[in-house]
């Protein structure tokens, strides 16, 4: 055997072992979760509560509830990072216009038991939804929770639909993150949200910051192009994914209120 032949079959096996661990551990580039147990709701939020629901599979997952006058409540779905704390300004600024905020956190985030994966993110959205009960209800979703917001859509119709900064479905963001990984095969999650969103009726709105470079635009245009009539598309300019204007900014508070007013002159 050659030493061509050697360091052949070397290089092969060793990118064999590299695609496996990929394959293995994928879920730890995809799900950055905040395991910590928060404080308790009011110490963070004045007036909010703790609450908790099961999903469908056994989880007893908690979350925080922040009540309010407006006859439509706001479910806040999160991104891949961080856990409900993160999310406790943008519940403040919604108060603010006396909407009732609930606060979840996905299994693995914010002290829930068990591990993220795709199914398990749709179950704990599901199990959320179900806890607010027959009221209208809009969704905002913020990244990875645009994907489990706008899946959720499907199965409860929401009073409206605010994706923030969404992506046309995981592979593509992960070829803008991941750029020198084989990401559309190695993928075990798959949140395809363009294809998705086709299907809903409920009315979008589509936020973007114009230097996001973890979604960049370009995916977060082409959903709000595949809703169609429905949706319309706010640009936050010189946002990036992670900037203040991205959560409590005018722009995204505005679009939630926007959609909730619609919601309650509706018949």
């Amino acid at each position: 055997m050659t030493t061509a032949i050697r360091t052949a079959i070397v290089i092969v096996a060793v990118l064999v072992v590299l695609l496996g661990l990929l394959w293995v551990f994928q879920r730890r580039l995809i799900y950055l979760p905040d395991g910590e147990p928060v404080p308790p709701a009011a110490t963070v939020i004045p007036g909010a509560r703790d609450v908790s629901f099961t999903t469908s599979d056994g989880l007893r997952l908690s979350a925080w509830f922040l009540p309010g006058d407006h006859d439509v409540t706001v479910l806040v779905v999160g991104g891949n990072a961080g856990n409900r704390r993160d999310r406790a300004p943008l519940a403040r600024a919604l108060a603010a216009h006396g909407l009732p905020v609930l606060l979840m956190d996905y299994r693995g985030y914010g002290g829930n038991p068990g591990s993220p994966t795709e199914e398990g993110l749709r179950l704990d959205a599901l199990a959320a939804r179900d806890f607010l009960g027959d009221v209208p209800v809009v969704y905002f979703g913020e990244s990875l929770g645009a994907a489990v917001a706008t899946g959720l859509a499907l199965s409860r119709p929401p009073a409206g639909l605010v994706l923030r900064s969404p992506f046309t479905d995981l592979a593509a963001a992960g070829r803008v993150n991941y750029p020198f990984l084989p990401v559309g095969p190695l993928l075990r999650d798959r949140f395809p949200v363009a294809e998705s969103i086709a299907r809903v009726r409920a009315p979008v709105v589509v936020l973007y910051g114009t230097r996001d470079t973890i979604v960049p635009p370009r995916l977060s245009k082409a959903v709000a192009a595949a809703a169609g009539a429905r949706a319309r598309a706010v640009e936050i300019p010189g946002a990036g994914h992670n900037d203040l204007a991205m959560l409590t900014g005018a722009e995204v508070v505005g679009a939630v209120v926007e959609l909730a007013e619609q919601a309650r002159e509706r018949p």
